[in-house]
This record gives C-alpha cells, structure tokens and sequence, in this order.
C-alpha cells in the first residue's frame, strides 16, 4: 500500500493509536491518502464487541453521519450549474416557505439563522419527522439569528435542501444521490443503511469503562442532514472526487467555488465553512471536509488541495474526541516529514510573439510585478510574494484584453495601452495602472 518512510508509518500508528485511547473507542480506522490512493491505513480494536469475527478495516461501514452534507452540497451545486436553480434564490421559489428571505446559499453555508433542528425535542424522543411533515416543521421554525450575523449550524436546512432537490430533479433525494453520485463514482459501500461488514454503535460512559450499546437512529425526512453509512476507502474515494472531480459530473471551477470561505466559525480564523464543506487553518495548509456524529459515529475527513492528500478517521463512540483534528493531524505530518517529491521543471515550447513586449519588471503604487510565459500563456506574480502563492494567469480575449482566470484579481481585465508607434506604453490591470518605472498615481506615464 504505502511508498511511505517506515518512521512515516510508525508516527502516524503512534498517532492513531493516542487517538483511539483518547476516544475510548473500542473501534478506529484511520488512513491517509494521496490523489484517492491509500498510502497508510490501521484498524484498532474491534468492530463489534460481541461477534470478533466481524472484521475491521478499510471495507468496515461506520456511520458518517453529516459528511453526508458534503454530498447535498455537489447535488446542489449540479443543479445550479444545471441551470435549474441559483445559489441566491429564496427557498419559497421552489418550495412553500413561510421564511421568505432564507436562500439557498445560506442554507448551504449555515448562515441562515435558522434553528438547528426540527421542531419539537427530536433528541430526546428519537423519533424525527417524515418527509410529509417535512415543511410544516420548517414553517413552524424559528429563525433564532440574523441571516449573516454569525455561523450556526442547521441540520434543519440540509432536510430542506434534501427536499429542494427532490422537488427539482422529481424523485425522492436518495434516488437522487444514487444516480448522480453513488453509481457514476462506484461508490458501491456508500448506502443510507448500514451494510455488513460494519462496525456496532457504542457509548462508554465517563465514569466507567464498559461500552453501551448505542440505537440505530432512523432519521426519516431528515436522511439528507447526514444519514450516510461508509468506508474508509469508499470515503477516500469520495475525496478523490472532491479534490479533482469528473467534470462531466462537477466543474472543477464548481469544486473550487465549494471550498471558498463563505463564513468563519471561530474567532481564531482557523475554522471556516464554505458551500457544504468545513474549512480548517493548520500550520499554513487549509484542508476542507466534515465530520459525522451520530450515536455510535464520530468520522472526520478532510484534504489539502495543493498535495492532494487526505486524512480520515472513522470511530463507534459517541463520545469520541475530535475527529477533524486527527483527521488533519494525520494528514499534515505526512505532508510534513515525508511529502511527495515534487515534479521536475519542463521547458516549455510556446512563446507567443504578442506577449513578448509584456514580459519582465512592472509597478503599481508602488508595488514590483513579474510577468512571466509560461506553459505559452501570461501570468503575473508580486515581487518577493512566497513561491507557494498561486500566480494570477490571463487568457487573451483580443490583442490587446486579457481576462484574470486564476489567481489574484480572478475575473478582473488586463488592458494593453499602447504608443503610436505600436510599443506598450501601460497597462491597466482591474483598472489600476502598470508601468515600467515606478510612479505615484498623479505622476504621468513617459510617452
């Protein structure tokens, strides 16, 4: 499996191992991946405690839980690519609301304001509505924040967004979930019930050490919030998609909208959340996933888009410990202490002629800019910026208008001004002013 250094392998054991004596999980399955490929995995304990025959490893279902969002969220964002929806409608445009200003965006990213759960103690009952009941709870709801004025999580809203996809693509959401996602990624031990081999749901209690078996919750119209049982490798897979996606299922423009900051959670800014995905700051890398608790669930997963790499913890108590944080710990030390050998430098093969007289030193108030070939096509950086900053690169739409698609000022237009002669004289980049030799805005620009 693994072409990691055995020192590699030994700290993320030692690492999986504290986590499971944290937890007190009698199961933890944990693994790193790289581009969707396993490179490291280990099972500790047992799956169920009463049959030891049950076998535990990256084929063992445990229950996700509200990864499950993770999924809503490439639905919605495929129907609104579709065209049948935009992320900035109001819910009561497809569905009847009395909550007339709650959009799906907000929905998507928990700043809606809306309460977290379903009317009524679900929690204590066990007991969550049916699909029939469904927008009558919704409509009975109450809006405990102001849309925007801080992040607070609703399970309440992934039901609806279960129901808003539903209604638009005419079939239940899990019918749904099954032909867009499941069986086009083969996805085949991803199901909305648990299927053998899976592990048993416990809690051990605080002041004792004997594990409680923990029910089965049915949770019934709220299936969307996070319902789904998998695997460590299925999950892997799933990522795999996240990171580089299919674009005849998702733009990859789409699974890179997903993971911009939408809203912070904490006030450290190391957690954030965009469309559907958690956002963690660790030690200068930003990893983007969820986590699931159900009882007997706690599971993290969670990538880093530049190395490709994932890490996952999946556990059957309910009460155990932080699952984003082994999830990201894992990942990071072996991004750290044994990263991938990085891909040689290629020379290129195109130098276009009409980006020639661009190239080389420009300012702007003051600030220096490289602009640079490369791979044929123009890309600007900032002088002395750390070579882990993305360039911005431009695609030419005329002569003289190129078009920022990537990188710093995405979306903004770069304008050739030239001399009558032909030269470049400036160029003017999101409007702001570029010239050779560093100038104030109220000086001119040589002739």
């Amino acid at each position: 499996m693994s072409d990691l250094l055995p020192s590699t392998a030994r700290a993320l054991d030692r690492l999986a191992v504290e986590a499971q004596v944290t937890s007190r999980t009698p199961a933890l399955v944990a693994g790193v991946a790289r581009h969707g490929t396993l490179v490291w995995s280990t099972a500790i304990g047992a799956a169920d405690l009463d049959d030891p025959s049950v076998p535990l490893g990256d084929d063992t279902q445990f229950l996700v839980a509200s990864n499950t969002k993770t999924f809503v969220a490439v639905q919605i964002m495929q129907l609104r690519d579709e065209g049948k929806l935009s992320l900035d409608d109001t819910i009561d445009q497809h569905l009847p609301s009395a909550h007339s200003t709650v959009t799906v965006r907000q929905m998507l990213s928990h700043l809606t304001g809306m309460q977290r759960e379903p009317v009524g103690d679900v929690w204590d009952t066990l007991q969550f509505p049916a699909r029939d009941e469904l927008i009558d709870g919704w409509n009975a709801a109450r809006r405990v924040g102001r849309p925007h004025d801080h992040w607070h999580y609703s399970n309440l809203c992934y039901a609806m967004l279960g129901e808003l996809i539903a209604h638009l693509d005419g079939e239940p959401w899990e019918s749904s979930l099954q032909r867009r996602l499941l069986d086009p990624l083969g996805l085949t031990r991803t199901t909305l019930s648990l299927q053998a081999p899976h592990t048993r749901q416990y809690y051990v209690p605080h002041y004792t050490d004997v594990p409680v078996r923990e029910p089965l919750i049915i949770k019934g119209a709220m299936a969307s919030a996070g319902s789904i049982c998998s695997t460590l490798s299925d999950m892997v897979r799933w990522h795999a998609f996240l990171l580089d996606p299919d674009s005849a299922i998702l733009s990859p423009d789409t699974a890179l909208e997903m993971r911009q900051p939408q809203a912070m959670v904490d006030g450290t800014w190391t957690a954030g959340y965009g469309l559907g995905l958690q956002l963690v700051r660790h030690e200068g890398r930003t990893w983007f996933g969820h986590t699931g608790g159900l009882p007997g669930g706690i599971t993290g997963f969670f990538s880093e888009a530049s190395s490709g790499t994932t890490g996952a913890v999946l556990m059957n108590n309910s009460a155990a410990k932080d699952p984003a944080g082994t999830a990201v710990r894992l990942g990071t030390y072996v991004e750290t202490h044994d990263p991938l050998v990085p891909a040689p430098w290629v020379p290129g093969s195109a130098e276009p002629p009409q980006l020639k007289p661009l190239v080389g030193q420009w300012f702007s108030e003051g600030a220096g800019f490289i602009l640079s070939i490369r791979d044929g096509h123009l890309e600007a950086r900032v002088e002395g910026a750390p070579a882990t900053t993305p360039p911005s690169i431009f695609e030419q739409q005329d002569p003289d208008t190129f078009r920022t698609v990537s990188g710093r000022e995405q979306g903004e237009l770069l304008v050739v001004r030239r001399r009558p002669d032909g030269s470049v004289r400036q160029f003017n980049w999101a409007t702001y002013r570029f010239t050779r030799d560093p100038l104030g805005f109220g000086e001119p620009t040589p002739d």
